[in-house]
């Protein structure tokens, strides 16, 4: 860690505490001019260091920029194996993953970036990464799974985390409109992407890479047309540290699911009952066409129990369906 790093560290443990030029120095072994060569640098990426002479310098607790510092002092003990890596901007940190993943880049490795200039939904639809606004986190796994079927609860696992750190972040209900969108308020908050990697000669898989992006704040200009009707965003302004505490709590609650992935029936029970669209009308939509059908439950796999208007049952276990909000 670098000396910048380490005084962002300092800092971001510390907002609103005021620190000497001495002190910083002694605690770093570095020079009282590289103490404020630092603080200049952190000012330049927009931190809001107060300087005032004979108290030092001070981090304010109205800034909320995204850190591995700023995230590291939330994360629980379950999150140690974390190694995280803070982008201003990435192509799509799911993509960037993947070539980390392949690389050799250990389980826990995690990418989060401000801003995509290429962020990817399912289907190959893109995903709306404005910059100041967003959480868009990629996760490297490599779980002890035999197949596709498992590696698919990491997404339902994931969808319950993130309702959780929403609702110990914000105070709002989230919803889970399945399998991996999170609405709050009826409007889309946030989406995940997991992506798998099988070897072709055994088939067991090799790594996972769970992708979740998450609208924090409302863009300064709003959403592009196509998306203002449907696309929320977790706070209705700008709060303390919120990107840094939201991204911690995801983590925290995700790696403590995965964790115990052996015993699922809990985060299942909690899936289902942040559900929102069981006992709805909704649409299933396949490569061909649009079937009408009513919600009936979750079962205990995460799969949707749908019926049709002919009468005919059916349990899907993936895919894509649409409901009308109101």
């Amino acid at each position: 860690m670098g000396t910048r790093e380490q005084l962002l560290a300092i800092f971001e443990n510390n907002k609103g505490v005021f620190f000497s030029g001495e002190d910083l120095a002694e605690r770093l072994s570095i020079s009282r001019t590289a103490v404020w060569k630092s603080v200049s640098s952190l000012r330049e990426c927009g931190y809001p260091i107060e300087a005032v002479r004979n108290k030092g310098y001070c981090l304010s607790v109205e800034t909320d920029i995204l850190s591995v510092q700023g995230i590291q002092k939330y994360l629980n003990p379950v999150c140690s194996d974390i190694e995280l890596m803070v982008l201003s901007t990435s192509d799509s940190t799911n993509a960037l993953a993947r070539e980390k993943a392949m690389a050799g880049a250990p389980e826990g490795y995690t990418i989060i970036a401000n801003s995509q200039t290429n962020g990817r939904g399912r289907s190959g639809r893109t995903f709306y990464s404005p910059p100041d606004t967003g959480i868009y986190m990629s996760l490297i796994l490599r779980p002890n799974y035999e197949s596709s079927r498992q590696a698919v609860k990491l997404t339902t696992m994931a969808a319950v985390a993130v309702c959780e750190a929403i609702e110990a972040a914000s105070g709002k209900k989230a919803q889970i409109k399945w399998v991996n969108d999170i609405y709050v308020n009826e409007k889309k908050v946030c989406g995940i992407l997991t992506e798998a990697s099988f070897g072709l000669e055994d088939g067991f898989l090799e790594y996972v890479v769970l992708g979740i992006g998450m609208n924090v704040y409302l863009p300064e200009a709003g959403f592009p047309e196509e998306m203002k009707d449907i696309a929320g965003a977790v706070f209705d302004a700008e709060q303390n540290d919120g990107k840094n505490h939201l991204a911690a709590e995801v983590l925290n609650r995700f790696m403590t699911y995965y964790a115990a992935h052996q015993e699922s029936s809990k985060y299942v029970e909690r899936y289902r009952s942040r559900s929102l669209v069981i006992g709805r009308e909704i649409q299933v939509l396949s490569p061909r066409e649009s079937r009408k059908a009513t919600a009936l439950d979750i079962d205990k796999d995460c799969h949707l129990i749908v019926e049709y208007e002919d009468g005919k049952v059916e349990s899907l276990s993936s895919g894509e369906i649409s409901i009308k909000m109101c």
